[in-house]
C-alpha cells in the first residue's frame, strides 16, 4: 500500500499530466481547450456574463479578454467561468461600469477612462497625458498606493477594480492631412478620449467620443477628420488606415493605457476569499502578458507602412511642448475642481518624483 506522500504524490502527478495533455497549445501560445471542456472536470461555481469594450477579434485589445477569461477556467479546472460578450450585446458599449454598478451584470472589462464624466478622477487610473511609463504605472498601483486609491475611489459606486491589462503609448492619432504647425490643429474634427480630448480641444479642435466599432464610418464619411485609438495593430485592423494615411507619434495622450476588470462591490464581497485570489492573480498575469504582446506586434506593422501609402512621422517639438503645457494645465483645473482627482495626481507625482532618481541613471541614455 502507498504510503500517504507518495498517494498524494500520485494523485498530483495524474492530475497534473491530464491537466497538460488538455491543454494542447496553438503556434500562438493560446490554448484550444474550451470553457466548456474544462468545465467537466468541477463543478462552476462562478458563471459570469461580462460586457467588454474592446471586440474579441482586435489584437492585443480582444487577445487579452480571451487570456483572461480562459486563464481563469484553467487555474480553477472550470470552476470559474468569465463569459465575455461583445460591445454592445449586453450593455452599450460605453456604459459598462454603470451596467456592474447597477448590478446588471457581475462584471465587466473596462477602460475606466470611459467613466470621466461621471467620474472625473477615473481618467487618472485608465491614461494620463505625458503621464508614467506602463511599468512605472505597474509600480505605483502595486506598491506605492494606487491600488487602494482606485479601490477608493470607485467603492462609492458600488464597483471593485482590478487591474487586468496593460498596453504601452498609442499612437497620437491617423489624419486626412499632415500636421506640421499648432494652427492645423484648430478646426480639426477628432474622435478622442479621455483627458487627452480635453487638452486637444484647448488647442482649437472638435472632439468627439465614438466607441471603436463607428470610428471608421465616420472616418469615411467624412464626420471626422482624425481619430485616435489605440496602437497601430489595432488600428490597422479597424481600417483607419485606409482613409487617413497620415499617423503621428508619439501617444502624449495616453504612454500607458490601463484596463480593469470591475466587479459589483456587493458581488466582490460575497466572494470566498480563494475567488478574489484567483480573479486578482489571473488579472495580474493578464498585465504582463497583454504589455508583452503588445510591444512585441508594433514594429512589423509600422514598418510595413510604406506598403499600403501611410506615412508615419512624430509631431512636430513646438506642438509636442505646447500639448504637455497644456495638459499641466488641463490636469491642476481638474484637480481644483475634483478632490479625488486632487488626490490621486497628488500621488502619481510624488511617485513620479520619487522614481526619477532611478529612472535616471539606471537606465541606459538612447539616441534613436
Amino acid at each position: 500500500m502507498l504510503s500517504n506522500r507518495s498517494a498524494a504524490l500520485a494523485v498530483a502527478v495524474s492530475f497534473t499530466v491530464g491537466l497538460v495533455a488538455s491543454l494542447a497549445l496553438r503556434p500562438n501560445g493560446h490554448s484550444e481547450v474550451s470553457i466548456a471542456q474544462i468545465g467537466e472536470a468541477t463543478p462552476t461555481r462562478l458563471h459570469w456574463r461580462v460586457p467588454t469594450t474592446s471586440s474579441s477579434n482586435l489584437p492585443v485589445l480582444g487577445d487579452n479578454t480571451k487570456y483572461i477569461s480562459a486563464t481563469a477556467a484553467q487555474i480553477s479546472d472550470g470552476a470559474v467561468q468569465l463569459e465575455m460578450f461583445e460591445p454592445g450585446e449586453l450593455v452599450p458599449a460605453l456604459g459598462v461600469s454603470d451596467a456592474v454598478r447597477d448590478g446588471k451584470v457581475p462584471a465587466g472589462y473596462n477602460w475606466l477612462g470611459y467613466d470621466q464624466g461621471k467620474i472625473p478622477a477615473s481618467a487618472l487610473i485608465a491614461a494620463v497625458p505625458f503621464g508614467m511609463e506602463p511599468w512605472e504605472f505597474s509600480a505605483w498601483w502595486f506598491d506605492a498606493g494606487g491600488r487602494e486609491l482606485g479601490e477608493e475611489l470607485y467603492k462609492p459606486h458600488n464597483i471593485h477594480p482590478i487591474y487586468c491589462g496593460m498596453t504601452g503609448p498609442e499612437t497620437a492619432g491617423w489624419f486626412r492631412d499632415p500636421i506640421t504647425e499648432l494652427s492645423d490643429v484648430e478646426g480639426l474634427k477628432i474622435r478622442f478620449a479621455g483627458l487627452g480630448g480635453k487638452v486637444i480641444e484647448r488647442l482649437g479642435a472638435s472632439v468627439t467620443m465614438l466607441p471603436s466599432g463607428e470610428i471608421f464610418q465616420a472616418l469615411e464619411k467624412g464626420a471626422i477628420d482624425a481619430s485616435e485609438y489605440a496602437l497601430p495593430i489595432v488600428d490597422e485592423s479597424l481600417g483607419f488606415n485606409r482613409v487617413a494615411k497620415y499617423n503621428y507619434y508619439p501617444g502624449w495622450h495616453q504612454p500607458f493605457t490601463a484596463t480593469h476588470l470591475i466587479v459589483n462591490l456587493n458581488v466582490w464581497n460575497s466572494l470566498a476569499t480563494v475567488d478574489k485570489h484567483l480573479l486578482t492573480t489571473t488579472c495580474t498575469a493578464a498585465v504582463t502578458r497583454n504589455l508583452a504582446r503588445a510591444e512585441a506586434l508594433q514594429g512589423k506593422v509600422i514598418a510595413g507602412f510604406p506598403a499600403i501609402g501611410v506615412t508615419a512621422e512624430r509631431l512636430p517639438e513646438p506642438l509636442l511642448r505646447e500639448l504637455n503645457r497644456v495638459s499641466d494645465d488641463v490636469l491642476e483645473e481638474e484637480a481644483d475642481k475634483n478632490e479625488s482627482f486632487a488626490k490621486i495626481l497628488a500621488s502619481q507625482r510624488a511617485f513620479e518624483e520619487e522614481y526619477q532618481h532611478w529612472k535616471r541613471l539606471a537606465y541606459l541614455p538612447r539616441d534613436f
